[in-house]
């Protein structure tokens, strides 16, 4: 079982994969040295950081928990209201389930052109970026509004990127493009179907744009969500009491994450983080892949009294 209580655990992190600045192995790595015990590596509809970082966390020499994971984009539509955007975590899922190993595909497509639109709007306004600096940025990973932020920054347009996402790049702004992303109950099935736990991402950031409402996430738990992210960066106090109020009313597992993007975000590795409880209810909920752990952690039950899924 993972029930230290010196554990330190962030499963919401980002590589290079999608929109992080940390290659899968520096992530894995710097995970360790920031004094994790266990991280999940969820970059955006792609699990092309997953082998390099199960690779590096057998190198460690500290006790490791690795949870291989995907950020999903996603959709939440109510008759008669705009869509809201969402994004559903999938821990520990088969990645060789067909039904999400297409829509990973073709949301990776959307992604890649979505990303392009953007370009050619602030090419046309007279921005001095290209299309083909932004896809080196990303490096052969999933390009994200982040790669075109570090465009802006390197240009001298913006001074982080941070402010290239206030000022150029936010939901309203004349440069921004829909991505064709998936129906979020279409997605919380397939997760399921895959072996895997669906936990909601940051659902009450509301600096992002609209939020769904209480009702909406009642919903969503009873379509199978599993879970919520209450502890997160984007989230005021009192919406963390709330959420944690409505997941401790139904049932729903309990998490909290940096969502780490490396110097993308000033956010650090566990600024939030955790409870071990809450990682052993996804490690006994998933059937699809289990958890990798580094030698020390299987050798020394430095995790606990037993090593789950293996």
């Amino acid at each position: 079982m993972i029930d230290r209580a010196d554990t330190l655990i962030d499963l919401h992190c980002h590589s290079t994969a999608s929109d992080g600045t940390d290659a899968p192995a520096q992530l894995v790595r710097n995970g360790a040295l920031a004094g994790l015990t266990a991280m999940a590596i969820t970059d955006h509809d792609t699990t092309g950081g997953w082998a390099e970082a199960a690779a590096t966390v057998a190198t460690l020499g500290t006790p490791f928990a690795l949870i291989r994971g995907t950020e999903f984009s996603c959709l939440y539509r109510r008759a008669g209201e705009a869509a809201i955007s969402l994004h559903v975590l999938g821990y520990l899922y088969d990645p060789q389930s067909p039904g999400l190993r297409s829509e990973r595909a073709r949301l990776r497509q959307s992604r890649l052109g979505r990303g392009e639109a953007i370009v050619a709007k602030l090419v046309e306004a007279g921005f001095p970026i290209s299309w083909d600096r932004v896809r080196a940025l990303a490096d052969g990973g999933s390009v994200g509004r982040p790669h075109i932020g570090r465009a802006l920054h390197e240009a001298g347009v913006v001074g982080s990127v941070d402010e290239a996402f206030s000022q150029l790049l936010s939901d309203d702004s004349p440069f921004y493009v829909q991505k064709d992303d998936s129906e979020v109950k279409a997605i919380i099935a397939l997760i399921r179907q895959a072996g895997g736990v669906p936990v909601i991402a940051h659902p009450w950031a509301r600096r992002r744009g609209p939020i769904i409402d209480e009702r909406a996430l009642v919903e969503l738990l009873q379509a199978g969500l599993a879970g919520i992210e209450v502890d997160h960066p984007d989230h005021a106090a009192q919406d963390r009491l709330q959420l944690r109020d409505i997941a401790e009313r139904h049932g729903a597992l309990i998490t909290g994450s940096s969502d780490y993007h490396g110097t993308n975000k000033s956010v650090l590795l566990g600024a939030e983080a955790t409870d071990p409880h809450s990682l052993q209810r996804i490690v006994d909920l998933a059937t699809g892949v289990p958890p990798l752990y580094s030698a020390p952690a299987r050798h020394s039950g430095a995790l606990g009294d037993g090593l789950p899924g293996e």
